[in-house]
């Protein structure tokens, strides 16, 4: 079998064996859930509660009449001790709602409602009412995803189960315990979308995931599963990107500074699928997610069904994740494009995929010393860029030049910095540029 993959690219070490030889398990409710009101691109949330409230698992505590925005939930029963500003994994501190839980109350029970013939607009204020947003790491509302623009029409819909951040392992445990449920939150999207191809595409490290999902679509008789196509990808990083995706799958380019709607395609990680399979079959906000905790740190490292708000403090003490030494670092997300976190008070958001402990085995200190001009930074960066060129100019403050380098299509996936023999910290410095292009048109 051929599998198919973009240009460019790298193979770090996954280590994904750490952590999905393990059973998927149900973390405890969190004593304390901080929430904060922004966990997706577009608009902050306004409090719709405020100290002393009483709250319901599900209710709504934050919300924006923005377009382009999420609401966020309450995912336990329990009184709002503050509405303070609280650090987030990315954007440091932000206005956060912050919940002591009711330990008299059992968790919710979501009954199944009858969704056959749902609407279109029906389906899309369900996921915006849950406050869906793309669960793969960008967080972009979900609801502005599926409302097409009049004029535009998607051809291709491409649901990513890539995962391809070393460690990660949450979307491929996913996707092998719930095959039926993501097909059908995959049906629910195309009878919104109309797409003439769909495909679900898996990188060949995941075929327990290829072959669930290979049986099922053989057996349905169901025409929206049945005509879905299968792609096996070549494991390799960053094959997760969109603009990856659709040039392995498609051999499509999105052009610069447009979007894959642009050019007929839409993709959505599995996760987002799934959840959009919960909201509409049995109104259930997004509040929980599968997230990865691994790392050489762990005494028991796996996958965990864990609810937004949790802390990273309360996972370690309180959950049985016990810590086998100091980690050196503690990371949200992936090693390549994840956060390092200063505490442990950092919560779990919707866009949380994993949270690493690593020791110094894994994190070294190394010390940036001249460019050699290898171009090894050119030959692996998966958007054609010079990242070394770009770093050239924005250490000599030539901001004027970054637009003409694109800086602005950089994904930011740190494959250049990965391969760079001198250790030059590109992406950290692309950062700067593309900072300096957006006060620019600004």
């Amino acid at each position: 079998m051929r599998f198919i993959t973009f240009p460019g690219g790298i193979h770090p070490e996954y280590n994904k064996d750490i952590s999905i030889r393990e059973l998927l398990r149900r973390a405890p409710l969190p004593e304390k859930a901080i929430i904060p009101l922004s966990q997706h691109i577009g608009r902050p949330n306004e409090p719709l509660v405020k100290k002393g409230d009483h709250v319901e698992e599900g209710q709504v505590v934050g919300q924006s009449s923005s377009f382009i925005s999420s609401p966020v939930h309450s995912p336990v029963y329990g009184t709002v001790s503050d509405v303070r500003k609280e650090f987030h994994p990315a954007l440091g501190p932000v206005l956060s709602v912050v919940i002591e839980r009711d330990k008299e109350k059992p968790q919710k029970n979501y009954p199944g409602c009858d969704s056959d013939d749902i609407s279109n607009e029906e389906l899309i204020r369900k996921v915006r009412d849950a406050g869906i947003v793309g669960m793969g790491g960008a967080a972009f509302p979900t609801h502005v995803k599926l409302t097409i623009p009049e004029g535009k029409k998607i051809e291709t819909l491409i649901v990513n189960g890539a995962e391809c951040e070393p460690f990660l392992t949450c979307d491929h445990m996913l996707m092998t315990k719930k095959t039926i449920e993501i097909l059908k939150g995959i049906a629910l999207v195309i009878n919104v979308l109309r797409p003439r191809k769909t495909y679900i595409a898996i990188e060949n490290n995941k075929r327990a995931a290829f072959f669930a999902f290979q049986k099922l679509i053989a057996a349905s008789k169901q025409k929206e599963i049945s005509k879905i196509e299968l792609i096996m990808l070549k494991t390799k990083y960053p094959q997760g990107g969109e603009k990856q995706l659709i040039k392995a799958i498609a051999g499509r380019e999105v052009p610069p500074d447009k979007l894959p709607l642009d050019i007929g395609f839409l993709v959505q990680n599995v996760g987002t699928i799934f959840a959009i399979y919960e909201a509409v079959y049995f109104n259930k906000p997004l509040m929980e997610r599968i997230i990865t905790i691994s790392g050489d740190c762990l005494e028991r490292p796996g996958n965990y069904v864990m609810k937004v708000g949790t802390t990273i403090k309360e996972i370690v003490e309180k959950h049985g994740i016990n810590l086998s030494r100091d980690p050196k670092k503690v990371i949200v997300g992936g090693p390549m494009m994840g956060f390092a976190q200063p505490g442990m008070e950092t919560p779990v958001l919707k866009s949380t995929s994993g949270i690493l402990f690593l020791s110094g085995e894994y994190i070294k200190d190394l010390e940036e010393t001249q460019c050699i001009r290898c171009a090894k930074c050119i030959d692996v960066c998966p958007v054609n860029l010079s990242p070394t060129e770009i770093v050239k100019n924005v250490k000599k403050g030539y901001w004027d030049k970054m637009e003409d380098l694109w800086v602005s299509d950089c994904i930011e996936c740190g494959a250049c910095a990965y391969s760079c023999p001198a250790r030059i910290p590109l992406v950290q410095y692309i950062k700067e540029g593309k900072t300096a292009l957006l006060k620019k048109k600004t």
